[in-house]
């Protein structure tokens, strides 16, 4: 076969075919080209969803008549002169405007700062007409109309009008949280208009228009700087999350981004912090050398590769997770929407606790620690082993520093299950066996970080036939297993003798338990098996040997409790990730009993 050069047009609509996928796409080219022309105000006009009409006017710079000319021709762009390693700009690849004029109508007309006259041009189904004068404002208006009509297969594969609304809308929504300075309107005939006025430097103020005004009272401000990768922006508090991750954004040098290593790092720093399902609202601003990370992997921009992906992610997730220690742990403001909600309509379920049920906390080997210990005294003496269904008041302790603590001074146990506790400044409800069972598990995580676990020795070692590899693997692991309470010893060329095992996971399969080890080593060269399984069974026993549903408590260790939960990061959540406390303020009260 002959091998032809193609024609200009139908290369464009090849190129326009990556860059150009919806209505949303050619918004956020043209913004993003508007915001590097220095623009304070950008207005978005749509009709059709952005099919039928996409206008894109703005207050920026401008072009003369050469700019104009060479704007809408292929590979022709200001953003960059000689290479790829230093992009400071969002667009880069002078492919937007040619791709989008190939595959639509589109007119632009632009007047420089400071002169009189401004010049148009019009490109249609990338057949490129001359400039000439036209009257405009200081800036750049972009117009695309009848998108893809030069490619009607293409119009096959949008989705509604109301749908690409909505998903332009998104698009500016991302943009703008990245750049509060600068004023956005979307308006069209098939939506609302949407304003979203500047806010100068005040990053907070554009996140709370966009994610709304309860972020700011659930936001946790983040600021870390290693080894020249500076990451600042605001995270949610775990219970203050979503049912889906539409409220996460992430911003590489001011280019939204959207990321699988970034997201992988936002999982990885909220882990046993939110219930499965759900997921937590953050802004994230990633600062670095431009040269440190290639922002030309793909054609629409959205995706990036660092040169250190290690040092990004640890930055992430050790900034968040210290952001969580420091004051993640407080109840999300969200609660008492939530309880205004239920008292004006009648629930159609009540969810139960899945840790109710009987339980003897004297037959427990895991049970609460003593008070040396932080935890709680005797069973015997604890009053764990009496039942009282109703509700357990606590003498009034008018003491104002323990009133003033965040947990307040507990006041009353009701239904032998729900603390509650006075504040300066409201009420706060504590589920006892949440809160005590992530407390346990804590102190169960502390000790496989800190010290070597307690081994059970078997008073038959264990012989497990393996390959000689898995043998070998195993062997050059064997210091990092004892540290777990796991003791092994070669036997022979082809076997594995277990000598003692975690006296944690009580009567197990050891055999399995060691191929299992063998095969993650020889995937991944890294004993996190049994930690992992380590980390599952503390949190199980934290479950079963924490303060049960039914159990009354006395008045010291309600305000134990209290006191263990503000002293310990990650209280304010259990172990499945759902929360420990809700927080009412004085001002809710009133509001239930229409007093405000």
């Amino acid at each position: 076969m002959t091998i032809r050069l193609l024609p200009e047009t139908l290369i464009n609509q090849i190129a326009a075919g990556e860059v150009i996928e919806r209505p949303a796409s050619v918004a956020k080219e043209l913004i993003e080209n508007a915001i590097d022309a220095g623009a304070r105000r950008i207005e978005i006009a749509t009709a059709g969803g952005g099919k039928t009409l996409l206008r894109v006017t703005d207050d920026g710079q401008g072009m003369g008549v050469e700019d104009l000319e060479l704007a809408v021709r292929r590979h022709c762009t200001s953003k960059i002169v000689d290479h790829l390693d230093d992009i400071r700009s969002l667009g880069f690849r002078g492919e937007a405007l040619p791709s989008i004029g190939s595959v639509s109508r589109m007119r632009i007309v632009s007047r420089l700062r400071g002169e009189k006259t401004g010049f148009e041009i019009a490109v249609e189904g990338g057949a490129t007409a001359g400039v000439r004068p036209a009257a405009g404002n200081p800036g750049t208006l972009a117009e695309v109309r009848d998108l893809f009509f030069a490619t009607p297969a293409r119009l096959k594969f949008l989705k509604s009008e109301k749908a690409e609304a909505a998903a332009l809308t998104e698009v500016v929504k991302r943009i703008a949280l990245a750049f509060p300075h600068i004023r956005f309107v979307v308006s069209g005939s098939d939506r609302s208009t949407l304003e979203l006025p500047a806010t100068g430097d005040d990053r907070l103020a554009r996140i709370a228009q966009v994610l709304g005004r309860d972020f700011r009272d659930n936001a946790i401000v983040l600021d870390a700087l290693r080894e020249g990768v500076a990451l600042d922006g605001h995270a949610g508090v775990p219970t203050f999350n979503r049912g889906n991750s539409l409220h996460q954004f992430a911003y590489v040098n001011g280019r939204p981004v959207q990321d699988k290593l970034i997201w992988s790092a936002l999982r990885g720093a909220y882990a046993e912090t939110m219930p499965r399902g759900r997921y937590p609202v953050a802004v994230l601003n990633i600062t670095l050398d431009p040269a440190l990370v290639d922002v030309n992997v793909h054609p629409a921009k959205a995706d990036v590769r660092f040169r250190d992906p290690g040092l990004v992610r640890g930055l992430i997730v050790g900034a968040i997770r210290e952001a969580l220690a420091r004051e993640g742990d407080r109840a999300s403001t969200t609660a008492a929407a939530t309880l205004h909600a239920y008292a004006r309509a009648e629930p159609v379920w009540r969810p139960r606790h899945e840790g109710a049920g009987d339980y003897d906390i004297t037959r427990s080997p895991s049970r609460p620690l003593d008070q040396d210990q932080g935890g709680f005294s005797e069973p015997g003496q604890s009053g764990f082993d009496h039942f009282t269904p109703s509700a357990r008041t606590v003498p009034p302790c008018e003491d104002s520093a323990v009133t003033g603590r965040r947990l307040g001074a507990a006041r009353a146990q009701v239904h032998a299950n729900y603390i509650v506790s006075q504040t300066n400044e409201g009420l706060v409800i504590v589920d006892q066996h949440a809160a005590h069972e992530r407390l346990v598990f804590e102190a169960l995580r502390k000790a496989l970080d800190t010290d070597r676990l307690a081994s059970q020795v078997l008073l038959i070692p264990e012989i497990v036939d393996l390959p000689e590899d898995d043998c070998d693997r195993l062997a050059a692991h064997a210091d990092g297993f004892a540290r777990l309470g796991l003791v092994l010893e070669r036997f022979g060329p082809g076997a594995i003798a277990v000598r003692e095992t975690p006296a944690m996971l009580g009567e197990i399969d050891a055999s399995a338990l060691v191929r299992d080890l063998a095969d993650t080593i020889a995937e991944w060269d890294d004993p996190s098996g049994l930690m992992a399984k380590l980390e599952h069974v503390a949190a199980t026993m934290a479950c079963y040997g924490s303060v049960r549903s039914g159990r009354s408590l006395r008045p010291e260790e309600m305000n134990a409790l209290l006191r263990q939960m503000e002293a310990t990061p990650g209280s304010g959540q259990c172990n499945h990730g759902r929360p420990t406390y809700v927080e009412l303020s004085l001002s809710d009260i009133e509001r239930l009993f229409g007093r405000r």
